[in-house]
This record gives C-alpha cells, structure tokens and sequence, in this order.
C-alpha cells in the first residue's frame, strides 16, 4: 500500500469525521444540558437531509443555498420535540426517558417511509461537482467544501456557547439549573433553546452532506450510531471534545480502503 493511498484514507476520514463531530456536537449539547440523550437523532439528521431534497425538488434550491432554511425547519422541531414530549419526561426515570426518545425515532421513521416511501433520493447535478488533485490524493469538491462547513459552524457554536450571554446562561443552567432559575434564568426556555441548537446543527449537517449523499430512511441509524461514538470522545460535556471524536471515521476509511467497503 502505498503513502499517497494511506494519505488518501486519513485525509477521507477526517474530512466525513468533520461532519460526524458536528452532529455530535448537537446531541453532546443537548445530553449536557438535560441529562437526555436524543436515541432520535439519527432521524432528525435524515428530515434534514429530506428537507434539502425537497428544497431542491419542489423550488429548485441547491442544498448549498438551502442550507440556513434546513437550519431553521430543524431549530423549530427541536423547539416542537421539547414542548410536546421531553418536558413531560425531565423528571422521569432514565428508562422512561430512552424510551420515549427511542420510540420517538421509530415514529419519525415510520412517518417518512409512508411519507416518501424507503426508495432513495438523490439531486442530479448540484452547483459542486468534480475533485481535486493534491500530490497524488484525490479530494471530492462537495465532500471537502461539506467538511469546511461543518468546521465553521462548529467554530460558530462554540463561540456562541463561550461568548454570548445566552450560551453562558445554557452552560449555567447545564451545571446548576435550580441554581439558574434562582438567578432568574427560565431553565425550560434553555431547554427549547438547547434543543434548537442541536437540531440546528442536524440541519447544517444534513443540508451540507445532501450534496453528495443520498437521503433514505436507512442513513439515519449509521448517523446516530457514529455520532455517538464521536460524543463519547466528549470531555467534561466540552464541544471541543466532539471534535476530537471525527479521528473514530478514519479507521472506517481506512478500512474501505484496505480492504472492503463493505467494513466501512
């Protein structure tokens, strides 16, 4: 095997790691600021992706343009998950709580193959086609123009958690929320707001990687389940630690490679 394949292999799996980290990163918020983890998260990556189709089918939206709307269609069913089901589960036992996540994605599941049926969807001929050549290494334009995204809006996302008065309020409710509402923070509006901002960036994901991937009903599992290896990379509920979690896609790459794509 020879370097240039190698190099081939790391560069791929960094550049898909950057996009894993990013919808990691959205569900590592949410765990962090309310002890739930989103078992249907992995399904609100695929109505992103189904959103951008549907962008591009009906209005002819390239997914490159489609994107803030993604972000949007996403923020407001975070906002909606919240208000109709998990601030009726806050207080309920752990088992409770992953059921009602997991049955969530079962639902939404179901909703789009009866809506969309399970074929696949694909956009024929988006604004970024073609590839690069870099010393021998081949780098896909969309794949690499997707990963770049991703590591802007997570940048976008840590500086708004760090620097702005509503991200330190969501980090002060994270730590304490009793202690929050007592300094007169509304512990169930940062909770909306955590939903939003994770499923927003579901919706920066998902519009991005439409681009180059097909959206299905079956993209969802292998999404959820690699974004939570990703968010186990996650130190002290930190976003960087998300990121530090895009290395776990550069053996899938590597196996790919080496061997089959099968063991991808």
């Amino acid at each position: 095997m020879t370097t240039e394949i190698i190099l081939q292999a790391v560069v791929t799996g960094l550049m898909m790691g950057l996009i894993y980290a990013l919808i990691a990163a959205g569900l590592s918020l949410i765990f962090g600021l309310m002890d739930i983890v989103n078992f249907a998260h992995g399904e609100h990556l695929m109505l992103s992706m189904f959103s951008s189709f549907w962008l591009w089918s009906l209005f002819g939206l390239d997914p490159i343009f489609s994107i803030p709307i993604t972000i949007l269609l996403m923020a407001f069913c975070g906002v909606l998950t919240h208000y109709f089901l998990i601030r009726y589960i806050l207080k309920a036992k752990m088992l409770i709580q992953i059921c009602a996540t997991f049955g969530l994605s079962i639902f939404i599941r179901s909703i789009a193959q009866f809506l969309w049926t399970p074929d696949f969807r694909n956009i024929d001929k988006p604004l970024l086609e073609g590839r690069l050549e870099i010393s021998g290494m081949f780098i896909g334009q969309p794949q690499l123009i997707a990963s770049l995204v991703c590591l802007v809006a997570f940048i976008l996302l840590y500086l708004f958690v760090t620097k702005t008065e509503t991200g330190l309020a969501l980090q002060a409710t994270a730590q304490d929320r009793h202690a929050a509402e007592i300094l007169g923070i509304p512990s169930d509006k940062m909770f909306a707001i955590g939903w939003a901002i994770g499923l927003g960036c579901v919706g920066v994901a998902g519009g991005i990687v439409r681009i180059y991937f097909w959206a299905g009903d079956k993209n969802s599992r292998n999404s959820h389940e690699t974004s939570l290896i990703s968010k186990t990379r996650t130190y002290n509920r930190h976003c960087w630690g998300a990121l530090a979690g895009c290395v776990v896609c550069v053996p899938q790459s590597w196996l790919s490679v080496s061997v089959s794509d099968g063991y991808s």
